[in-house]
């Protein structure tokens, strides 16, 4: 009984007890069309970068409440990816922060690093972000930040590496 099962084993993984191919395993490997290779997009050549936390690389950007750590990411791939660490400057001031924005992106990636911040997103109503959590904004998404905490960092990840704010209110 436990010859059969083994044999019938072999046979559905198109094999003889032997190990030797079934004829069926080689007429259905005939059969088959030639799959085309997909052709991949030329892409500029990405160069080895480290970045190691220094107090001293965090300079503002984008935003007056927050500075920024360019972690080297779009000089090493000809600007296909930015990423860089945000340190949120404290207290929070609603009134500063709080303008509805988009980026024009393809990928955008936010990772609370420390501390917590609270975002408004377009469709999904406000959203509590703390330590570890991980959110993709979709293209173009409107969204605002409401408020954070006093130690509140993030990494964002974008592609590409330049793009365009635009501010809404």
């Amino acid at each position: 009984m436990a010859r059969a099962k083994a044999k019938a084993k072999a046979k559905a993984r198109g094999k003889t007890k032997s190990g030797r191919v079934t004829a069926l395993q080689r007429a259905s490997h005939r059969r088959r069309a030639p799959v085309a290779k997909a052709k991949s997009k030329a892409r500029a050549k990405h160069s080895f970068t480290v970045s190691h936390h220094r107090e001293e690389d965090f300079d503002a950007g984008l935003r007056a409440y927050a500075k920024y750590r360019d972690l080297g990411i779009a000089n090493a791939t000809g600007d296909m990816v930015q990423a860089h660490v945000i340190r949120m400057v404290p207290p929070c001031i609603p009134e500063e922060v709080s303008k509805l924005h988009y980026h024009d992106v393809d990928f955008q990636m936010v990772y609370v690093l420390k501390g917590w911040m609270k975002s408004e997103f377009e469709g999904q109503g406000p959203v509590l972000m703390r330590e570890g959590s991980c959110w993709i904004q979709p293209p173009r998404i409107k969204h605002k930040v409401l408020d954070y905490s006093d130690d509140c960092e993030v990494l964002e990840i974008i592609l590409p590496a330049k793009f365009d704010t635009v501010t809404l209110e």
